[in-house]
């Protein structure tokens, strides 16, 4: 999966906040909760990396990715903004 295409799930779970979903209960929880989740998913991949434990490496780095896109949702901030931000380091 792309990351364009999870940002566009998260999108619409947080448009349409159904009933059980885990993207729409964690965004209803509100921003501070969202960033400690970034945290400890941020500090999980570290651990990972510590352990040189190429699986739990990517299997974290996964969930940090997510939990990223969610803070980034959240705060109206969109995968093009990002990318913008890294192209104009490249000059």
């Amino acid at each position: 999966m792309k990351l364009e295409e999870l940002y566009e799930i998260i999108k619409n779970r947080r448009k349409l906040n159904p009933k059980g979903s885990y993207i729409a209960g964690l965004m209803d929880m509100g921003l501070d909760r969202i960033a400690q989740k970034v945290g400890e998913e941020a500090i999980e991949v570290i651990i990972a990396a510590k352990n040189f434990d190429k699986n739990k490496i990517v299997s974290e780095s996964a969930d940090l990715l997510f939990h990223l896109l969610i803070l980034l949702e959240s705060s109206g901030i969109t995968l093009n903004d990002i990318y913008e931000e890294l192209r104009s380091r490249n000059k």
